[in-house]
């Protein structure tokens, strides 16, 4: 079998599922594990990554506003590499090449491959998103065994913080996860399921709902126990950089997760933006803020480019 992943996630299944020998090209933001930056890369963004929120933000209107994709894909080489299969996603334009434009642009190849588009809510959709991946590419006893011994490992991290099924998520810290900064959106889709299952409680959003723009006064009226920065695909270093901007809005001082130091930096482009195997670790991460007492940093051997206190990610 040949396959091209066009999605991260996708690809970091496909090397999870011990599959990555069928892998014969990638999207430009299939970067983990580093292995597969040797795999031929067959799409090219419109927009700077590297610019700040507010730039971004700006530069993603202004290509929709010409009718564009955010995506350019190299149609000449993924068509000379006759792969069988491409895995890529139905659900956000701006995280990965649309299945409507590939499906258009190769309908006139003589043999199309097979498309498959994963587009998951949940965190169980993840799961089951995953598992069609394995089934796709011949690995599906893989994918049950790497799942379940996920599963194990998150029954471990739960024993540790003392929660189980009984355990009532409305006593849990109250928690806000920024996905992004300018505008400000919470995150949605699987994080509210990754934040209960680390012992906390998602608001602003339920599971399953997207990701939304929110106002100042709407963060300010939830006023979160704890918040959780992790903008879609920013290193924690690159979010460190527009902290300074952030905490000069006049209601940062007023939030309780502020005043009690309980605001955390994450790694959102590793850990949190994309429904793969790192999911799991997310959720330790996650854990590790809200319950540090019984679960400290040195205990998940938490390294610094994956999460840092507010202090730590300005010094």
């Amino acid at each position: 079998m040949r396959v091209v992943s066009l999605l991260p996630a996708a690809t970091e299944w496909v090397w999870a599922f011990g599959a990555q020998e069928v892998l014969i090209g990638r999207s430009h933001a299939c970067d983990f594990p580093p292995e597969v930056l040797d795999r031929p890369v067959l799409t090219r963004p419109r927009v700077a990554a590297q610019g700040t929120s507010a730039e971004i933000d700006r530069q993603v209107r202004a290509v929709w506003e010409q009718g564009l994709s955010l995506y350019e894909i190299d149609w000449e080489q993924l068509q000379a590499l006759q792969p069988d299969l491409i895995l890529t996603q139905a659900q956000c334009p701006v995280c990965a090449v649309s299945v409507s434009e590939l499906e258009a642009g190769i309908a006139h190849w003589p043999v199309p491959p097979r498309v498959l588009a994963i587009a998951p809510q949940t965190l169980k959709q993840v799961l089951d998103a995953a598992l069609k991946i394995g089934r796709a590419i011949g690995r599906v006893r893989a994918a049950m065994a790497y799942l379940a011994a996920a599963e194990q490992r998150l029954r471990r991290l739960r024993d540790a913080l003392g929660l189980h099924r009984r355990s009532n998520p409305a006593l849990f810290p109250r928690v806000v996860c920024l996905e992004w900064l300018e505008p400000l959106i919470v995150a949605g889709h699987w994080m509210p399921d990754v934040v209960e299952m680390a012992g906390g409680q998602a608001v602003l959003v339920e599971s399953g709902q997207p990701s939304r723009t929110i106002s100042w006064d709407e963060l300010q009226a939830a006023d979160p126990d704890v918040l959780l920065i992790m903008p879609c695909g920013f290193t924690v270093a690159q979010t460190s950089r527009e902290l300074p901007g952030l905490m000069q809005h006049p209601v940062w001082q007023t939030l309780r997760a502020v005043q009690e130091g309980r605001v955390y930096v994450l790694d959102g482009h590793a850990y949190f933006n994309r429904p793969g195997p790192r999911l799991y670790r997310s959720i330790e991460l996650v854990a590790v803020c809200l319950h540090p007492e019984r679960l400290p940093a040195h205990a998940c051997n938490v390294q610094p480019w994956e999460l840092q206190t507010l202090e730590a990610a300005l010094a």
